[in-house]
């Protein structure tokens, strides 16, 4: 069955600055190769066709995101088919910019990469990734750090290393520094003090942000696991927790939200240019 065609956009409800806008990276992209010679006008056009939005069986893929957003389009693959994830992965890779999937167990990633062999898995992180962004140093503000309270939380802090990755920040890691030995973590104040932004995963109590919020002068981003005993209950006891923090500066996220850290901490750390 055909796909339905696409809405029509109500423009008095879209800010003006919305409309047909093209990531200006992408933009360049696609012309440079007509202009070169690499490219048909057909093929330009073909290239052109989809943005702001394409409709594909079963989903609507928003080529525009990154460029309101500042983060692109990632697939959330937990409750999709092989062949949803397939498909829209395609549509994305058709264009400029990086391609993300998130929780996406073993047995899927390998039929997906079968299908599109451009697509890398990391196990740990449970996600797929392709055409990581390099951003300039001047297009951002510094460094973010990655703390990990412990080896259990590690998938977690995974998924925001890799998402923070993809859209071009660098990442330093420092895992198992848990305040169970808080002397892992103090011997590394030098690399605590450095960062602009700094993620700190943990389960159990939740009380390493609390701590790493008290050392920095920069923002902390909580990012609950649900790595606990019983009264841990999913992940609910390290939520209040690093909610109830008397610390300031300390933001937290949802439980297990890896990805939503990521991107939060790439917001924080990317230079925002109001000419651009």
């Amino acid at each position: 069955m055909a796909p339905s065609p696409e809405p029509a956009l109500n423009r008095k409800s879209i800010p003006a600055t919305f409309i047909n806008i093209m990531d200006k990276t992408a933009l360049t992209h696609i012309l440079t190769r007509l202009q070169n010679g690499n490219a048909s006008l057909q093929e330009t056009l073909n290239a052109l066709h989809g943005f702001p939005a394409e409709v594909i069986e079963d989903a609507v893929v928003d080529h525009q995101r990154g460029v309101r957003t500042g983060i692109p389009e990632v697939i959330f693959g937990e409750n999709k088919s092989g062949d949803q994830i397939v498909a829209i992965a395609r549509a994305l890779l058709a264009k400029p910019g990086p391609v993300l999937a998130t929780r996406v167990d073993r047995e899927k990633a390998a039929y997906v990469i079968n299908e599109i062999p451009a697509l890398h898995y990391h196990a740990q992180a449970a996600m797929l990734s392709a055409n990581e962004t390099a951003i300039d140093r001047d297009q951002i503000r510094g460094d973010i750090v990655l703390i990990c309270a412990g080896t259990s939380d590690i998938a977690v802090a995974e998924e925001a290393h890799v998402t923070a990755r993809a859209l071009g920040h660098p990442v330093t890691q420092l895992y198992d520094v848990g305040v169970a030995g808080l002397h892992r973590l103090l011997n590394r104040l030098d690399i605590l003090t450095g960062a602009t932004v700094i993620i700190v995963v943990a389960g159990m109590e939740g009380a390493l942000p609390s701590v790493v919020g008290g050392l920095v002068n920069c923002p902390v981003i909580g990012v609950p696991t649900s790595v606990g005993y019983g009264t841990g209950a999913g992940g609910f006891a390290a939520l209040l927790g690093m909610l109830n923090s008397c610390a300031p500066g300390v933001a937290v996220v949802n439980i297990d939200n890896g990805f939503g850290a990521g991107c939060l901490a790439a917001s924080i750390n990317r230079c925002m240019k109001r000419d651009d």
